[in-house]
């Protein structure tokens, strides 16, 4: 590799576009990151403007460029990353119909309900690796197709913000073997569109991009938008990955045996193996990243989020005085959860206060406090929700392990948790596993470029990405903890399996006062 040739990584993420250009020898020289909003004017709703994603994508790499000075010459290439399960439907005169309809949308549950029961839903989940969720466009177009025939009958292409962008630049409709396989969609044997999905959706393959592997290049970007964005005219583009596949990479999880797991606002548990399996009992995703990369694992809709819950709703006047001393708020929540032994004394959290996906993939689980008592102060309720949250990512790893034909090596955690070191130690002790927290590189940037070197024959494997990442943290399990934790997990798994009906009923009272709260709020305007 050549330390004067440059590859620029494009994380096109939920919340922001991030840019990050990297000598091929891995040393970062420059970046940039522009946010966005998500429209969310209900509880089930939840949407972007593809426009201003498709602007941030063009605002990261130009300043990003700019900001290096290296001569568009010693550019290799730019390699992208997405989010995954993103929907917009595209009319014939290649315009958005709908906004992008983003992975946290649940508009389409009624559908996926069907799916999952009445349409054979899980012979579907074992051909295509994505779990019968409204989170995947399988769902997504079943429900734009049955209920808007206004949209469906004007829709020339279904296609996520990654293709969006794409389009944008080459003209064509092209989605990567990664993404296709988060759409629910894809054959994982044969790497195309699956016909039993297509019949439930109810669409043909001409409504659907043009698959191709994640290493695909392209090179005619539009000239205006070549020169606007200050890159050569025959600038290489990798398509790339998924930013779930692509920061396994990141991390230096890619081993048989390497474990990855993310706390942010969500979660994710991943694994790297050679060929496409899919779990029996439906718990976890698999998706494509190279011929002889697949990804097993699962996505969690209780992260930090649950952490930013707790932080409003049971420690405000803690933050307030923090915030006074200019001490950081989380600093605080875990200082509080400090007090308390592990185990909460027996004060057990259910962290599903956004649904959950994996391992319950159910829409209409809530969260729940069980087993408080009158010895139980605010500080057990703070300590157990984050133990509920790692509780919850330790059932998803039980299902992958079941999966796995390798033993687990290492677990490598990342994201906003990583940064308490309480909530590090809680990972290891109730996983009862060594925990290292690698270096952060903007991991999904650094995966997608490294796939871009692996494309360009520049690297055989992904094994360099191990000279390039250091660790900041490591925690070894402590085993008094441990034990604890072992003899209150079969507790926390059979409650949340337990509570099934009543979960259903819950959720279906809430939407009916919410909707009868609706009607009056308009009657009384």
């Amino acid at each position: 590799m050549d330390q004067n040739k440059y590859m620029l990584g494009v994380d096109i993420g939920t919340t922001s576009t991030k840019a990050v250009l990297y000598r091929e020898t891995g040393d970062i020289l420059a970046q940039s990151s522009q946010g966005y909003d998500m429209q969310t004017p209900d509880i089930r709703t939840a949407e972007q403007s593809p426009e201003d994603i498709y602007q941030a994508v063009r605002y990261v790499i130009r300043e990003t460029v700019k900001e290096s000075k290296i001569g568009t010459e010693h550019l290799s290439f730019i390699s992208f990353s997405s989010a995954m399960h993103s929907l917009i439907a595209m009319d014939e005169d290649n315009k958005a119909i709908t906004p992008c309809i983003t992975w946290a949308d649940n508009r389409s549950s009624h559908w996926t309900n069907k799916i999952k029961n009445e349409w054979n839903g899980h012979d579907i989940y074992l051909r295509t690796g994505t779990p019968i969720h409204p989170m995947s466009p399988l769902s997504k177009i079943t429900w734009l197709e049955q209920e808007h025939p206004e949209i469906a009958g004007k829709t020339m292409k279904y296609i996520g913000i990654k293709e969006y962008v794409f389009y944008q630049f080459f003209g064509e409709y092209v989605m990567d073997y990664s993404l296709g396989s988060a759409t629910g969609m894809m054959n994982l044997e044969n790497l195309d569109w699956d016909e039993g999905a297509l019949e439930v959706t109810g669409i043909s393959t001409d409504k659907l991009p043009r698959l191709v592997p994640t290493t695909a290049s392209f090179t005619n970007c539009h000239p205006e938008i070549a020169k606007d964005l200050g890159i050569a005219p025959d600038m290489k583009f990798i398509i790339g990955a998924s930013d779930g596949v692509l920061s396994n990479i990141g991390v230096n999880a890619v081993k048989e045996g390497d474990v990855a797991i993310t706390i942010g606002t969500s979660g994710a548990i991943r694994t790297v193996i050679p060929k496409p399996r899919t779990d029996q009992k439906g718990r976890i995703f698999c998706y494509a990243l190279t011929e002889n990369h697949w990804v097993i694992g699962g996505p969690v809709n209780n992260g930090g989020m649950v952490l930013r819950w707790i932080r409003d709703e049971l420690a405000a006047s803690e933050v307030e005085t923090a915030k006074r001393l200019n001490i950081d708020a989380y600093e605080v929540l875990t200082a509080i959860a400090k007090q308390v032994e592990p185990g909460s004394n027996g004060l057990l959290f259910h962290p599903f206060l956004a649904g959950e996906r994996a391992p319950l993939w159910n829409a209409n689980v809530r969260g729940s406090f069980i087993g408080l008592t009158l010895n139980h102060k605010k500080e057990h309720m703070v300590r157990a929700a984050l133990e509920g949250v790692i509780f919850n990512l330790y059932t998803v790893f039980l299902a992958l392990v079941e999966v796995m034909n390798a033993p687990v090596k290492s677990i490598k955690a990342t994201g906003g948790f990583s940064k308490s070191e309480l909530w590090r130690q809680m990972m290891a002790d109730i996983f009862d596993q060594d925990v290292i927290v690698p270096k952060s590189y903007e991991s999904s940037c650094l995966g997608a470029c490294l796939l871009g070197l692996y494309a360009e024959e520049k690297i055989d494997s992904f094994d360099m990405v191990e000279d390039l990442i250091g660790f900041t943290h490591q925690h070894d399990p402590n085993p008094e903890n441990a034990l604890i934790y072992q003899e209150l997990m079969p507790m926390f798994i059979n409650i949340s399996r337990s509570l099934e009906q009543e979960y259903e009923q819950i959720a279906a009272y809430q939407e009916r006062r919410s909707l009868e709260n609706k009607k009056h709020e308009n009657r009384s305007e």
